[in-house]
């Protein structure tokens, strides 16, 4: 079968600060990562060069890519088309980090993104960022479903995530009308796979994932893989340090923060009553994150 992790070079952008085990089972991961740092900023520009490969796989089908696949210039326009105009749109950035996150280290094969199944530039699709699939060492699955969320606060980012995973388990929004859950989810999963071009044993395979059967010699369990872009804010005095005093400082900053959210991401999965799935976290801080967004999501339409 083909439904391996793509080989980017995606983690190349980043250093990782740490993995950290969230609770007492080990298992709600959280991974800590900060762009790489140059003269003093982060380095948007690598990681703007780093995208441009995972967008086409993540905003694409495979039909495409395979219609496409000898004319590489028309994929990245394909893929382009796909983003919704950046100044609008504050999600986008997030669902494509999370998925280069969940590819690349959690090796985690995608099944279906959110952006594949947008027909029109101006139109959004409710339900999970995208879904992904993970052979645990027991040789048990997982099925992982995506949320991403780019704001401000880390707070409130970690808060808004648990609460929308919460909503979509429950198939309602916070008006409390219906939408997309994860029947719902599946069923996009099922009406993809006659779409595209899995091969049989991948569309089998997919199908004793999605719906497990009595026959299954494995077990499927639902999981939430979450991405958190949140801002920080660096003093001017710090940028005058020495590159490499700069370097350990906002790195220490930026772990000391993260690390004091422990306990709102625990009490988060209590008060949802979350506690029966696993969660990997990934968590990037940026400056000007916003700004920065923008600036990224320009560059990749560009």
């Amino acid at each position: 079968m083909n439904l391996s992790i793509q080989d980017f070079d995606f983690l190349d952008a980043f250093s990782n600060l740490g993995s950290f085990t969230i609770d007492q089972y080990g298992k709600n991961k959280l991974d800590l990562f900060v762009l790489n740092i140059n003269a003093n900023e982060f380095n948007l520009k690598r990681l703007e060069e780093l995208l441009i490969d995972p967008m086409i796989d993540y905003s694409l089908s495979r039909s495409v890519k395979e219609e496409y696949k000898s004319r590489p210039a028309t994929l990245t326009k394909k893929a382009k088309e796909k983003f919704i105009d950046y100044v609008n749109n504050k999600g986008e950035l997030g669902e494509l980090l999370l998925y280069c996150f969940l590819e690349t280290h959690l090796k985690a094969p995608k099944i279906l993104s959110k952006l594949e199944l947008k027909t029109s530039t101006g139109l959004n699709v409710n339900g999970a960022d995208g879904v992904h699939f993970l052979k645990l060492e027991n040789g048990n699955y997982q099925l992982i479903f995506g949320e991403s969320k780019t704001i401000v606060g880390l707070t409130d980012a970690l808060t808004d995530a648990f609460k929308s995973i919460d909503e979509f388990k429950r198939e309602v929004n916070s008006k409390g009308n219906k939408k997309s859950g994860l029947p719902y989810e599946k069923s996009l999963i099922s009406d993809h796979l006659s779409k595209e071009t899995f091969t049989q044993e991948e569309k089998d395979f997919i199908s004793k994932i999605v719906y497990p059967k009595k026959e299954n010699d494995f077990e499927v369990d639902d999981a939430f893989g979450i991405f958190i872009g949140y801002e920080i804010a660096i003093d001017e005095e710090d940028k005058k340090l020495p590159n490499e005093d700069f370097r350990k400082k906002i790195q220490e900053q930026i772990k000391k923060e993260v690390e004091s959210k422990f306990s709102h991401i625990t009490k988060k999965i209590n008060e949802f009553k979350l506690y029966g799935h696993s969660f990997y976290l990934y968590i990037l801080p940026l400056t000007e994150l916003d700004k920065n967004r923008e600036a990224i999501m320009q560059g990749l339409q560009s």
